[in-house]
């Protein structure tokens, strides 16, 4: 029986490697000199520091295009708030997403359910495992997947014949 997984997977060399591209970029702008502007990544959380929301901003128009260019997924960044921090300073904190939350693979499931597509849908962890007994209709499911969730970055992998 055919099947594939759907899962969201981050690589994290490549986006460690925007985060230092986005840090050079930003001690060679003219408007950075004397500030505490940087990008600090820490597992599956990058902190950006600024001078101001102003700052933090501009900073963010360097570190996504760094990110897209290495191939990162910048949908997988879920955006904290605005935090002073002594004095002028400011920071954000934006969470890495890797694998499927479990309320995101209950609402995979419950849309490929309601597809009346003839597959089962599973979830495994942070996965969601589709089978079916033929392999178009799980390109059908995967279209399908792919039309409807758009926030979010999925791959689909792992077919298995």
């Amino acid at each position: 029986m055919p099947s594939f997984d759907i899962t969201s997977e981050v690589d994290m060399v490549a986006l460690r490697n925007a985060v230092e591209g986005a840090n050079r970029k930003i001690t060679g702008r003219y408007d950075f000199k004397g500030s505490d502007a940087r990008v600090e990544q820490a597992d599956k959380l990058l902190t950006l520091y600024g001078d101001s929301e102003f700052q933090l901003e501009q900073i963010q128009t360097l570190l996504l295009p760094e990110m897209t260019a290495k191939k990162v997924d910048v949908r997988c960044l879920k955006h904290g708030d605005v935090q002073k921090i002594g004095g002028n300073k400011v920071k954000q904190e934006l969470t890495v997403r890797v694998g499927i939350e479990q309320e995101q693979s209950k609402k995979i499931v419950k849309l490929i359910k309601d597809s009346k597509l003839k597959v089962q849908a599973s979830i495994q962890g942070e996965a969601v495992r589709v089978s079916g007994a033929k392999r178009d209709l799980l390109q059908d499911c995967i279209a399908l997947v792919r039309k409807e969730i758009a926030d979010y970055p999925l791959q689909y992998g792992n077919f298995r014949d």
